[in-house]
């Protein structure tokens, strides 16, 4: 199950994320580090340092090159020292996920920030349609550690799959899903159309397996 908010486990040192109000994330740093997304910082006190993460988002080569080659942009900042940082974007709402040694999946533009122990990648996710041929990719965040994320129109609704009961989901509403799932897309002009918004090529993501995916009361 999901847990949106938790303590770290013993021994690990790492930044502390928490809830200010529903908004705004309260980030208190005694010497650690936090990555978080450029431009979302509204308030800090102590002493605290940023700097831009560099290539990758702060994860190296591989990651910048991806990130370059997939046009699936993610721009950190590193912020250090001692002190609470707090950081809010357009007056979405955060959740504080807790990731134990997984990997969760995630739309850029709905991950906030995450702890120094976790690791962002790209990752190939299926092509818009049958016959379109065109690659789609999301970021993928790794490791023993706490994510924010964000979410419009009110916190994220967590939604479980099981292999009886998979999910089709609009990809404006999706935020994230973790677990072991297996995603798809799918083309479904049909019910695109019942709400006005059926011009082009209208396409689904298809959850199958066992997991959770957190999609947002309102669309992008």
């Amino acid at each position: 199950m999901i847990a949106f908010s938790s303590s770290p486990s013993p021994g690990r040192v790492v930044a502390q994320l928490r809830l200010n109000g529903s908004k705004v994330l309260s980030v208190q740093l005694n010497g650690e580090t936090v990555r978080a997304i450029t431009g979302a910082m509204v308030a800090f006190d102590g002493k605290v340092t940023f700097r831009g993460a560099g290539m990758g988002g702060g994860d190296g080569f591989k990651a910048a090159f991806k990130r370059r080659m997939t046009d699936e942009t993610l721009s950190f900042m590193e912020c250090t020292g001692h002190g609470i940082v707090y950081f809010a974007v357009d007056a979405q709402d955060v959740t504080v996920v807790e990731l134990n040694n997984e990997t969760m999946q995630v739309e850029s533009r709905q991950l906030l920030a995450i702890d120094g122990n976790l690791r962002t990648d790209v990752t190939f996710t299926g092509l818009r349609g049958a016959s379109s041929g065109q690659g789609l990719f999301t970021t993928t965040v790794t490791g023993a550690g706490s994510a924010a994320l964000l979410s419009a129109g009110g916190p994220p609704i967590a939604l479980e799959v099981s292999a009886q009961y998979p999910l089709v989901v609009d990809p404006d509403a999706y935020v994230a899903s973790r677990g072991q799932l297996n995603q798809t897309f799918v083309t479904d002009v049909s019910w695109k159309s019942l709400i006005g918004e059926g011009s082009g090529e209208a396409f689904s993501l298809r959850f199958d397996g066992s997991g959770v995916v957190y999609i947002q009361p309102a669309e992008r």
